[in-house]
């Protein structure tokens, strides 16, 4: 039965719920006293670091599992009387697509359809503007299992749009996507929005989408650490953000320094310096051996979002909102010290192709010793192929692959794993295991045994705070400790070359800058990072950045360079993701990006 969507009232009205759950830790409390309100027709966005109560207060929306206490009103209707008539008007696309990757883009489409009890007769007027808004039409035979990562994100929002849904749930909905991609997916949500009066509720890692939504409510520990339109947060952070730089020094380097310094709420680097968040509408006293540019500079949602998250902190009694120094991780490897000039990684006119299809084409580039090199490029660009090869896992077709001076396009790169690190999308973790028999398997599988073992293996647990959750299962452990879990897995063995590849999709922002800093600390030990990532705030953190389009290198430089070669009169200050999208349109490669995003 269709929703008569010109009801009055909350499209959701939330009254003081409550879930927990058992864990080894004891019960935690995943949402605690939460109230809110979503009015109809419009975005509001779930915003909140890694274990807020996200995804748990999207699944009791979605009827996947229940509060403890409280009440919940949805579309005018109590679930526990209407629950049908509820899910008849409600579309919910999990994180992980809710797509049967054994069936095609069409058969996809007809087993939501039926289970919405969608008429077979009114299906092809339905489908007909899905597919087309989408660009999938071509694609309506492929199995949806062959798709690339837009193109999936793109399938499961248009299944949980077939029923025209009053109410659409989207938890995370671009993770792992491209910049182009998810520029796509938001102007066709938008435009549902706009057309059929559609209520979205979205949890995302984005504050840049979170920017443009109607209201935000940020989650924290489970409870409501703030809502309203994101323009009042950002408001509260005019006067508190601020760019600091040193000609000679990159952003990175400079970074440690200032986040360390009493009354920083945040600092992350970006190709113009470090975008400094103070608590107090001044900019911080620097030491009188850094004689740096202090800039004010506009606040975005993101700084007032790390603002916020740093008084609550001080709220429960931290003494600063600076993140307290880490212990140096031990690094045996070469005994280096920073970068040293010498190549870590020879790329030259390296091919591979599958059959007729060219996935990486005649690319040329190299990686510095303790130099961090970002791979930036739309959905199959071919980054991962390059991974692959690297890791051994695929063989070049031609041209020449030198790791530390040896060629290995031969196939022996067998020979050289022990000084590679590799740190996949899906974290190649095992969910059975907990986080100790992980780190033990890895250990063991890297020749390590006795005491040597046994100490690295708690070095790590104690450097990314993983102590804690020794003894749980991996696979239940929130997004951003697995990625602690994988990144200590791939360290275990301290390689000289660390291949990270899309290793922040999905991880909200202060999981994201924990991350940069471990890995500017190893960087600056002399190892070798290349990172993938479709994140261009993070991208700002490398040294150099090759940008790629169908196999192909179209750009590369430092990503000042690169935001400088796309600067116009009318835009003179691009950021990185608008000189990112420009490179694709030079290079003719845009639109090719949009069809297989």
């Amino acid at each position: 039965m269709a929703e008569d969507r010109s009801r009055p009232g909350p499209a959701i009205r939330i009254s003081h719920l409550v879930r927990t759950f058992r864990t080894p830790r004891g019960i935690i409390r995943a949402l605690d006293d939460v109230s809110f309100e979503v009015s109809p027709g419009t975005i509001t966005g779930i915003i909140g670091p890694d274990g807020a109560g996200k995804t748990t207060l999207m699944r009791i929306l979605a009827g996947i599992m229940e509060a403890d206490s409280g009440t919940l009103e949805i579309l005018g209707r109590d679930p526990r009387k209407d629950r049908e008539a509820i899910l008849d008007n409600l579309g919910y696309m999990p994180q992980k697509f809710g797509l049967y990757e054994d069936l095609t883009v069409g058969e996809n489409l007809d087993l939501h359809a039926d289970l919405h009890g969608v008429p077979r007769e009114r299906r092809a007027e339905l489908y007909a503007p899905m597919l087309r808004m989408t660009a999938l039409a071509p694609f309506n035979d492929r199995l949806a299992g062959k798709l690339s990562g837009g193109m999936k994100q793109k399938l499961g929002v248009a299944c949980s749009l077939v029923h025209a849904p009053a109410l659409l749930l989207l938890d995370e909905p671009t993770v792992g996507v491209d910049p182009v991609s998810r520029r796509e997916l938001w102007e066709i949500l938008r435009t549902e929005v706009q057309k059929s009066s559609t209520t979205l509720l979205v949890s995302t890692a984005y504050m840049d989408e979170a920017e443009k939504f109607d209201r935000v409510v940020i989650l924290y520990d489970g409870k409501i650490l703030g809502e309203g339109p994101p323009q009042d947060f950002v408001k509260e952070a005019a006067g508190h953000v601020f760019r600091i730089s040193l000609p000679d020094m990159a952003p990175r380097r400079l970074e440690p320094e200032i986040a360390a310094l009493p009354g920083v709420a945040d600092c992350s680097g970006s190709e113009l310096g470090v975008r400094t968040v103070t608590l107090t509408p001044s900019p911080p006293t620097l030491p009188a051996n850094i004689s740096a540019k202090i800039e004010p500079t506009d606040p975005s949602f993101e700084d007032a979002f790390m603002r916020r998250l740093a008084l609550k902190s001080i709220g429960r009694g931290g003494e600063s909102a600076a993140p307290s120094p880490r212990k140096e991780l031990s690094w045996s490897e070469g005994g280096r010290s920073g970068s040293d000039g010498q190549t870590a990684i020879e790329i030259r006119e390296l091919t591979r192709t599958f059959g007729s299809f060219v996935a990486v084409n005649r690319l040329t580039f190299s990686v510095g010793r303790g130099e961090i090199f970002g791979l930036l490029g739309a959905n199959g660009a071919g980054k991962t192929t390059i991974f692959r090869m690297l890791a051994g896992l695929l063989l070049p077709s031609s041209g020449v692959l030198r790791i530390d001076g040896q060629d290995v396009t031969g196939g022996n790169v067998a020979a050289l794993r022990g000084r590679l690190g590799y740190m996949s999308q899906k974290f190649s973790l095992y969910a059975q295991l907990t986080v100790l028999q992980n780190l033990t398997f890895f250990s063991s599988a890297y020749g390590m045994g006795g005491k040597r073992q046994r100490d690295r293996v708690e070095e790590l647990l104690e450097f990314f705070d993983l102590a804690p959750f020794k003894n749980e299962s991996s696979g239940l452990l929130p997004l951003g400790f697995r990625q602690r879990l994988a990144l200590a897995a791939s360290i275990m063995h301290e390689p000289s070359i660390l291949l990270l590849d899309e290793p922040t999709s999905g991880v909200d922002p202060v999981a994201r800058r924990e991350f940069w800093r471990v890995i500017s600390q190893i960087s600056l030990r002399g190892v070798s990072v290349l990172v993938t990532t479709h994140f261009m705030g993070e991208a700002t953190a490398c040294d150099r950045l090759a940008i790629m389009a169908q196999g192909r290198l179209v750009a590369l430089g430092s990503p000042r360079e690169i935001t400088d070669s796309a600067k116009t009169s009318a835009n003179p200050q691009p950021t990185l993701e608008e000189a990112f999208i420009r490179q694709l349109e030079k290079s003719g490669t845009l639109e090719a990006a949009r069809a297989l995003g």
